[in-house]
Formats: structure tokens, sequence, C-alpha cells
């Protein structure tokens, strides 16, 4: 920083003991130098305000991590579809296809509009989202002959006070793979997941 005297100096010899030392006295020049350290103390504030602060973010519920992204996985194995119930659980509600010969392939994603197989028409569903849950199990063995059974097809298993589930409805079974349409509360997490002779399909309470 280049300062520029506006007054003279006024200058003192003082004598400590041992040869004359120059003192300069300047006033002009200390208030100049209290200014801009003034000026530095402001800017410094200032930075302060703009800079990012860290800001700490609340842990996922339950630690579910899931996303309500599609969720899909090819056979390996094959077999008829021969139960479906539904479970609550802490943190979310369950919906298990019970399979033989352990079938693991599944296609699972939340959709405007749950379609019947082969000819498309909307499968009313209640809630505010809805989950497309096809199986790769069908519900008939290989003579045709059925292997799931139900008694109304739009309340395939009952989940009234269920946190998360608001109605399950058959959507058909049609070349090898079975349907349904899952109404939960809203677009939640899910996972799907195979245990031995079961397809399980998790949707979180919460995000």
């Amino acid at each position: 920083m280049n300062l520029r005297l506006t007054q003279p100096l006024e200058v003192r010899h003082v004598y400590i003991g041992k040869p004359y030392f120059t003192v300069i006295q300047k006033e002009s020049m200390t208030m100049m130098l209290r200014r801009a350290g003034l000026l530095l103390a402001v800017m410094a504030a200032a930075v302060g305000v703009v800079l990012p602060t860290s800001v700490a973010t609340a842990d996922p519920y339950c630690g579910i991590t899931w996303g309500s992204g599609l969720k899909t996985a090819s056979s390996t194995a094959w077999g008829p579809m021969v139960g479906l119930r539904a479970g609550r659980h802490d943190c979310y509600d369950r919906l298990v296809f019970d399979v033989d010969n352990s079938a693991n392939g599944y296609w699972v994603s939340y959709v405007d509009t749950v379609t019947y197989d082969g000819s498309g028409t909307p499968v009313p569903l209640r809630g505010g989202a809805r989950l497309s849950v096809a199986v790769h199990a069908p519900a008939y063995d290989d003579s045709g002959a059925e292997t799931y059974t139900f008694a109304n097809k739009s309340e395939l298993v009952n989940v009234n006070g269920y946190q998360t589930f608001r109605q399950v409805a058959w959507a058909g079974s049609f070349e090898g793979a079975t349907t349904v349409g899952l109404g939960v509360r809203a677009r939640l997490p899910f996972r799907v997941h195979t245990l031995p002779g079961r397809i399980v399909i998790d949707v979180a309470h919460h995000w």
C-alpha cells in the first residue's frame, strides 16, 4: 500500500543512553493506518457472511436409502405363483409373492396407471401413487391349471390400517408373468428382494 503524506513530518531526536535515534511521528499516517485496518476488518466480516456454512443433514428414515426408481431382475429360475400376502413392519409395509421352484425375476415401478395384462384396461387403485408389480411367475402351471386364485380381484389382500399400502388389485397373469397393482399412500422408497420361495416388495412409511 502506498501512503501519501499530507502534512510535514515532525522529527524528534531522543537520547536513550546511546547514539541519538530519530523518531518520526505523523498523526495523519496513523489515522490512515487505522482507517485501512478498519476497512480490512469490514471486508473480512462481509466475506464471513457470504461464505457457505456447513448444514447438518438429517439421517434417512430408518436408515432407508432404497430410492423410488425402477427395480428389476432377470429370471434365473422359473416356477408358478402360489400365494400372495402382506405384512406390517416398523419402518415399511411388505407384500410377498409365494412362488414354487424359487422363481426370482421381477419388474417393479411407479406408473401413472396400472393396466391389465393383454387388454391394457386401467386398474383402479386407491392411494396417492401406484406401483406396477410384475413377477416372472405365472398363476398357472405347465398344464394351464390355476395355481393362485382369489375371491375379489380388487382386494387381493386386506391392507386396512396399513401405514403405506392402500390397495392390492389383480392385473393379470400373461405370458409367464403375473402383475398386480399396488396402491400406496404416496411415492415412497421401495425395495425388492428374493428369498427361497418368495419375492418380497417393501415400501417405506416415509422418506
